[in-house]
């Protein structure tokens, strides 16, 4: 692991998925871990790390590089007027408790099990984004009360066990129930600093000491590719802030869809072989 020839492609690597990443972040909301989970849980089989760690590593990992990407994401978002405020607010107490549930599920269960629920998340979500028109939604309001308080315990949970920001799953359900697409792209943005923090400390406690994990690991957090990935996210997310503010929405949402699709299949295909 110290060979030049190797680190130096690692490093390539790391910054290409952070330019991606990064993109897609202020793109989508998504906070970029919807890429760089399955990135990294395919570099890491390469590089020799245990299967019994990858898909922990490459979660833990994943969180830790999209809190500073969705602060810069959200700021950017809020500078235009886009987040909803107010929703966001109102919703932290119940993604903060989901993100406690998801991290100590993700602790708990197998890695193949990880795998299974980014994909099947991924594939839904997919679906719904891919055949729905940019005005498809269950009603013209956001939920109030206990329903609010569910989703948003939802979107946290699942969140933190997919390695993800909350845009995946927050951006549809949010337009689902009657945030405009711009609106719940921009809110999304700001999911990911509230799920981020406590899942990336829940990660490194729980794999703290792990004799499997690779060199440079705190905890399931690889701090190669951290401080990789982190300063060409920053650099692209920009790029992808432009693009929601400039595209169609439609678009907007038939480009989350594929990203999305691809995703699902590359992780449905490593569970069956």
């Amino acid at each position: 692991m110290n060979d030049p020839l190797w680190l130096g492609a690692l490093a390539l690597a790391m910054v290409v998925t952070g330019l991606v990443s990064g993109t897609l972040a202020g793109l989508l909301g998504v906070g970029g871990g919807i890429v760089i989970v399955p990135v990294l849980f395919n570099i890491f089989p390469a590089l020799g790390i245990p299967e019994a760690v990858q898909m922990k590593l490459a979660v833990g990992t994943s969180l830790a590089t999209i809190i500073p990407t969705s602060i810069q994401s959200a700021r950017k978002h809020h500078a235009r007027g886009a987040m909803d405020v107010p929703l966001l607010k109102a919703m932290i107490p119940s993604i903060t408790f989901g993100v406690l549930i998801g991290t100590l599920l993700a602790i708990w269960v197998r890695g193949t099990t990880l795998t299974a629920v980014f994909a099947t998340i991924a594939v839904l979500v997919a679906l719904n984004m891919g055949f729905t028109g940019v005005d498809s939604r269950l009603r013209e309001t956001f939920p109030t009360g206990f329903l609010r308080q569910l989703i948003g315990t939802f979107i946290g949970a699942i969140s933190a066990m997919m390695g993800i920001g909350g845009g995946t799953v927050g951006v549809p359900l949010m337009n689902m129930f009657g945030t405009p697409i711009r609106s719940a792209v921009a809110t999304a943005s700001a999911f990911g600093i509230i799920i981020s923090i406590p899942a990336t400390i829940g990660f490194i406690w729980a794999g703290w000491g792990n004799p499997l994990l690779p060199p440079l690991s705190l905890g399931y957090v690889n701090l190669i590719g951290f401080v990789l990935i982190v300063p060409s996210s920053m650099l692209a997310t920009p790029w992808g802030v432009h693009l929601a503010h400039t595209i169609p929405p439609l678009m907007l949402k038939r480009a989350f869809a594929l990203f999305l699709g691809i995703t699902a299949v590359r992780m449905f295909y490593s569970l069956l072989a």
